[in-house]
């Protein structure tokens, strides 16, 4: 091999860009309040604090975008929409086009404070336009920087590692545990959107992308002690977050392997039939180790990638993420949020509960049903409800619960219906009552064993 071809295929252009994002996706940092997060949730967080005067009016600004935009080009479709970029923005069904414009409207009813308090209150509107806010700065970073985890090598590695270990337990490639580990580490709305981006580049298959985007993505350990500290559980971290690890692997092991996850097609994104684990078993035939050939697909794929290309697929990314999931969540977040404060239809619903929660011996069974199902709203809600439960073993039950459930609408709910993951509205419902089955008997055994 020539000095210029062993130059061009340096290992540091995989192994630099990588090590760099999982510094900023995955390493534990300080956060200067006592706690720990990550460092793209502190950047995104800082940014937040820098921006606090202008980022509402940026928030209605994109909802007002990508509302005007879907109904001009719906309409007309006039030229200059009409090239790829405009397209991705821009073109959905007549459905999202509603929503998009209810996004709008309940936007200008939070940013002005007109109409009912209900609608943009502190505990309704006003939290979702946080949870917007902030969304806002994460995806503008995340677009830019998850390239780093995405196309420099690092998924290559992790694909020849941990294939063995992904595939049989949780039925997606080994190149996902990469998206898995970033979530548990870091937070969920960043698996959600590394998920998005490689199913969209025809990594994973339908059925794979809609496993890792409704079963990895925990939130972040940051919101896990706000719900600590909510339920005065500070305490009892370790146990917890055990328990969390438990439930969750548990929910990850049995959901791929039922409806309504088992019955999404293995086919691509663009209706190409198959799955990446063919690819794996033509890898694992061959003879070189999995650490060699990963080693080798790695620096393969940082000798190859082009950073131009990279950099605006980046770009790309942020503006799409901006213009389809915030719109959303402004619109199906908001309405969850009011349904679960002004409505008596949680509780309702959490009537079923009572005497499978009196069976297991959980004390306050009747307080304790009123918050299982309204995490669906938003993941905080449980945590506030069922703070003033004087059973320490009963919050903790309902806190973990809260983070297990996963599905929620005021954020990773909306990104999954915003995103191109092939997860309708009911398949949100089937799997928050699915993870909701199978993992209180884990939460509550492991809360007998605890108290």
């Amino acid at each position: 091999m020539t000095e210029t071809a062993s130059r061009r295929r340096s290992p540091l252009r995989f192994l630099i860009p990588s090590l760099i994002g999982i510094f900023i996706f995955m390493v534990p940092v300080p956060d200067g309040a006592g706690s720990v997060t990550i460092s793209i949730a502190f950047l995104a967080n800082t940014a937040e604090e820098t921006l606090v005067p202008i980022i509402p009016w940026m928030v209605l600004g994109l909802a007002a975008t990508s509302a005007l935009g879907t109904a001009v080009f719906t309409v007309a479709n006039p030229a200059f929409l009409d090239n790829p970029l405009g397209r991705s923005l821009f073109r959905t069904s007549r459905l999202w086009l509603i929503v998009r414009l209810i996004g709008l409207l309940l936007g200008a009813a939070i940013v002005f404070e007109v109409g009912p308090e209900w609608v943009w209150g502190e505990d309704t509107g006003g939290l979702i336009m946080g949870l917007a806010s902030l969304l806002v700065v994460v995806f503008a970073f995340a677009g830019l920087l998850l390239p780093l985890l995405l196309n420099f090598g690092l998924l290559d590695f992790a694909g020849a590692l941990m294939t063995k270990v992904m595939r049989p337990l949780f039925r997606v490639p080994g190149r996902s545990s990469v998206v898995g580990l970033t979530s548990w580490l870091g937070d969920g709305t960043i698996g959600v959107l590394m998920t998005n981006q490689e199913y969209t580049q025809g990594q994973y298959t339908k059925r794979e992308a809609a496993v890792l985007g409704t079963t990895f993505n925990i939130v972040s350990v940051t919101f896990i002690v706000v719900i600590l500290g909510q339920l005065s559980l500070e305490h009892m971290f370790g146990p917890f977050y055990l328990t969390i690890i438990l439930a969750g692997l548990g929910a990850a092991i049995i959901l791929p392997r039922i409806p309504p996850l088992s019955r999404i097609p293995d086919e691509f994104i663009d209706g190409t039939a198959g799955t990446t684990a063919q690819a794996e078993a033509h890898h694992s035939t061959e003879s070189e180790s999995a650490l060699r050939r990963g080693w080798r697909d790695a620096v393969d794929r940082g000798n190859t990638v082009r950073v131009s290309e990279v950099g605006r697929t980046g770009v790309y990314n942020a503006l799409e993420l901006w213009l389809a999931v915030i719109p959303i969540m402004l619109a199906v977040g908001t309405v969850a949020v009011i349904i679960a404060e002004y409505t008596p239809l949680f509780t309702w619903l959490g009537y079923p509960f009572v005497p499978v929660l009196e069976w297991l011996q959980v004390p306050e069974a009747q307080a304790a049903s009123e918050t299982l199902l309204i995490g669906f709203a938003d993941m905080l809600l449980p945590a506030v409800i069922g703070s003033g439960i004087e059973s320490e073993m009963t919050r903790f039950i309902i806190g973990a619960l809260s983070v297990t459930q996963l599905i929620f609408m005021s954020e990773t709910g909306g990104m999954l219906l915003a995103s191109r993951i092939p997860v309708k509205f009911h398949h949100l419902v089937m799997i928050f009552l699915l993870r909701t089955l199978i993992s209180l008997p884990i939460i509550i055994g492991v809360a007998h064993l605890v108290y």
